[in-house]
Order: structure tokens, then C-alpha cells, then sequence
């Protein structure tokens, strides 16, 4: 009797798992992995190779090693497919919460690349942001008006930041703003680049009404800079997966909360 071959969804599962035993340990050998995940040698070197080839952990004679943490959170084509269908999940459920004739900001986290695909069916919004993929989606949709907060462009984020990208902040206003984070632990909200991290504490002086939306995954880490506090925000939109002692931060800073159930699959959208 044939094995059944896993689905793509359950290897990029397992790939994902890989690479966080990696980071948390730092340094492991191939034999150790296929060990620890029950797979034969090749499936996981088919693994690796994968992972390395997305520049996400360093392949060596026999062993793996983790990059440093900031080019693990810079790694936009892992932050944009990890955790996809709750990611798609979490931008219907913030795309309830934007009207026609509004004006939105939303930040370059790949957490909100869904909720930006559907503010393309939303009539006569600006759309102000510093990430160009966002632009990229918004720009062509006649009903949208794209605003570019342009600055010092970082092509591992594929956004603008820094000076130029804060004073333009200063100078506008939302009716609502998006934001997600790169880590947070018990309310306390983290990035690993200063820029990104200035951004968002900017993000929140923009807007009357600030809403983070973050997925489990982000939960319970650390990154080098600071930026506030979960308290700072109006609303948190998160998953179902998301920690008690996180949700309880949250409501004891007086953040109201949404939490959605996450869907394997993932809902639909279009432009």
C-alpha cells in the first residue's frame, strides 16, 4: 500500500516548523532534524534546501545554522506566505471595520496584504501608506485614491522609512490605521529596525482610530527596539491561537479585542 503524499500545506508546515527549531536553537544537524520531524534524509534536505533558497537559514556540510534575527524579520517572502489563510482571515475581519469615504492608513506588514486587497472593494477611499506592494494592488482599482509616504527605501521590506517618511506623517490624518508588528510579549510591542519602529509609534498620532491586527505567530517574541504598547491601540483583531496571557494584557491595558477563528483554508477575495 502506497504512502499518501502530504499535502503543500502540510510540508510548507512542517518547512515552517523546521526553521523555527532552527532560529531557537541556532545551530543543528541534518541528522538531529530528520530525527526530530520523522522524515527520511532526502524529504529533508529537500526541506533545507528550500528554506535556504529563500535565504532563511544557512545550509553547511552536515548542519544548519539560523541568520541573525533581523534577517529572519526582514525576510519579506517568508512574512508574506507564513500563516497565510489566518493572515486572509484577519484582513476580512479589519475590512469590516472601514466605510466608504474614509481615509486609511495601513503600514507595509505582509499581515495586511489581504485586508489591502479588499479595500479595493470598498468605494472612494485614500489609501495612505509606505508600502509599495500595497500601491502596487491599490493602483489600479479607480475607486481608491493611493497616497505613497515616500522616504528611504528598504528593499527587504520593500517599503519607505526613516525621516522623510515621518515628517509626511505628521502632515496627514486618517480616519483609521493598520498596523501589525513584528514581535510582541505581553503587550509590549517590538521591531527589529528602528525606522520600522519609529513608523509605527508615528502611525499612531496619524489616526482617530488605530487598530493592530496581528496573528498568533507573533505572539510571546522580542525584537531590539521598542515601540509602545499594546494600550496605545483602539482595537486588536487576532486569531483564535493567540495566547491567554496575551489576550489578558490586552483587556487589562483597556485594548478591546476581536478575535476570529481560524480558517484552514482561508476565505476568497478579489479585486
Amino acid at each position: 500500500m502506497s504512502k499518501t503524499r502530504p499535502s503543500d500545506a502540510a510540508v510548507e508546515h512542517r518547512r515552517q516548523e523546521i526553521l523555527d527549531h532552527v532560529i531557537a536553537t541556532g545551530e543543528v544537524r541534518i541528522d538531529d532534524l530528520t530525527t526530530r520531524f520523522g522524515v527520511s534524509l532526502m524529504t529533508m534536505h529537500r526541506d533545507l534546501d528550500d528554506l535556504a533558497e529563500r535565504r532563511l537559514l544557512r545550509k553547511l556540510r552536515g548542519k544548519v545554522e539560523a541568520y541573525p534575527a533581523t534577517t529572519m524579520e526582514s525576510a519579506a517572502r517568508f512574512r508574506d506566505t507564513f500563516n497565510q489563510a489566518t493572515k486572509d482571515t484577519l484582513g476580512e475581519a479589519a475590512a469590516a471595520h472601514v466605510h466608504s469615504g474614509q481615509t486609511v492608513f495601513v503600514d507595509d506588514s505582509t499581515t495586511l496584504f489581504p485586508l489591502v486587497r479588499r479595500l479595493g472593494q470598498i468605494e472612494d477611499l485614500t489609501v495612505i501608506t509606505n508600502s509599495l506592494e500595497a500601491a502596487r494592488i491599490l493602483g489600479p482599482v479607480k475607486s481608491v485614491e493611493v497616497v505613497l509616504a515616500g522616504g528611504r527605501y528598504h528593499h527587504e521590506y520593500d517599503s519607505c522609512a526613516g525621516p522623510d517618511v515621518l515628517a509626511f506623517l505628521e502632515r496627514t490624518h486618517a480616519d483609521i490605521a493598520f498596523v501589525s508588528v513584528a514581535a510582541i510579549a505581553v503587550g509590549r510591542l517590538f521591531h527589529p529596525v528602528q525606522d520600522y519602529a519609529a513608523l509605527k509609534k508615528a502611525a499612531l498620532r496619524t489616526s482617530s482610530h488605530n487598530v493592530l491586527v496581528v496573528d498568533n505567530s507573533k505572539f510571546g517574541r522580542t525584537a531590539t527596539f521598542a515601540h509602545g504598547d499594546i494600550g496605545d491601540y483602539d482595537l486588536l483583531i487576532t486569531d483564535d491561537l493567540t495566547p491567554t496571557e496575551e489576550i489578558e494584557a490586552a483587556l487589562n491595558a483597556g485594548t478591546a479585542i476581536e478575535q476570529v477563528e481560524c480558517d484552514p483554508e482561508g476565505p476568497e477575495y478579489e479585486i
